[in-house]
């Protein structure tokens, strides 16, 4: 055999043995981490994603290619080595040393609010000569909650007469037992103990203490995410409801921040939960904020009731003692009636409408 056969038929050997060395150990003793460094954000704010990849062996990796598909509403920022294609799907190239790790940040600006998980990464790597390369999938749990952007005050249109100010200047529809502002005739269901004897013997007729409110409100924040009275299942307009969802998120924001308990309510569910529409009772401080803020940024905009049947759930149980702010897109005969109802059981209701380019407005086009 001359010189260049010898020199083909080992360069060949050795091409196929550490072909066969990379496939055998390639991605062993590789670990690999992804994680965000917050865990909460609001809408529009920057966030970094964690990279982090160990290779603990003495076998070099000359190339590491890593794949995921990640959210086109999580928008990465330009940066060398990573190339994302189609708005979402994200790949890192990295070269490893034996004994040796690389810790890589990416910026991440939150384009919408939402729950975002990335559960996977596909790690490929070959050998020096690039014929040979093996994949592997690993498992990561790393969870993101942006919540949804606070609107300034300027651009909510608050109701004047129960929001407004440092001062919450009307009493809220709730008896208060220690102010008794009157006398009224009995009706049924009163207690006996609330009887004034001596306006009963006046007048011939049972009468009883009239209690005034009280000036603690108790707010229940509303979102329809019905377009329409005759909507079918699918909602068409999802930015509509995407901008109610910010006006509901900052009303809770500066309410709770004046000291009013706040809840919040919609006919849709939240991503991950039971397809059960959301009821958060009214609470105050900063723990329920960010529950109600959790709540919002997980909601999925699709119906789980017509908006009709959440409303007739509270008249069914009785709800009162609230103050109830409806965020809607359209008004019905149905609904005024509704209203009517709810304020007759004792809760204050307001009405404001979700306009087709997304404004809130307190005056709203009456829909037959």
């Amino acid at each position: 055999m001359t010189g260049l056969t010898w020199f083909i038929v080992i360069t060949f050997f050795v091409v196929f043995i550490q072909a066969c060395i990379y496939r055998r150990w390639g991605l062993s003793n590789v670990e690999y981490s992804r994680y965000f460094n917050k865990k909460e954000v609001f809408e529009g704010e920057f966030v970094e994603m964690v990279e982090k990849i160990y290779n603990k062996k003495i076998l070099p990796l000359p190339w590491l290619r890593i794949e995921s598909k990640i959210d086109a509403n999580l928008e990465f920022q330009k940066q060398t080595n990573l190339d994302i294609k189609h708005e979402q799907f994200h790949k890192s190239m990295f070269s490893l040393m034996p004994y040796t790790g690389i810790i890589r940040r990416h910026k991440i600006k939150c384009k919408k609010r939402g729950l975002y998980t990335l559960n996977s990464a596909a790690i490929t790597c070959g050998d020096l000569f690039g014929v040979q390369d093996i994949s592997k999938t690993y498992q990561i749990d790393a969870k993101l909650i942006v919540y949804p952007e606070i609107l300034s005050l300027d651009e909510i249109p608050l109701p004047a007469h129960s929001l407004q100010g440092d001062v919450v200047v009307r009493r809220w529809i709730v008896d208060d037992p220690f102010i008794i502002s009157g006398v009224r005739e009995y009706t049924y269901g009163d207690p006996l103990n609330r009887v004034n004897w001596k306006a009963t013997a006046k007048v011939g007729r049972l009468q009883v203490h009239n209690n005034d409110f009280s000036a603690q409100p108790r707010i229940l924040i509303y979102l329809n995410v019905d377009i329409s009275e005759d909507m079918w299942d699918a909602v068409t307009d999802k930015e509509r409801i995407e901008k109610g969802i910010s006006y509901a998120a900052s009303i809770a924001n500066y309410a709770i921040s004046k000291g009013i308990d706040v809840g919040f309510g919609s006919n849709a569910h939240m991503k991950g939960a039971e397809a059960q529409p959301i009821r958060i009772e009214p609470a105050g401080g900063k723990q329920q904020l960010l529950y109600l803020l959790e709540a919002m940024a997980k909601l999925e905009i699709e119906r789980d009731l017509t908006f009709h049947t959440f409303l007739e759930q509270d008249i069914q149980r009785g709800l009162t003692g609230h103050d109830i702010l409806i965020l809607s897109c359209f008004m019905s005969d149905r609904l005024e009636d509704q209203i009517n109802i709810l304020r007759k059981n004792g809760n204050a209701v307001e009405f404001m409408f979700l306009d087709e380019a997304g404004r809130l407005v307190e005056e709203y086009a009456w829909v037959k």
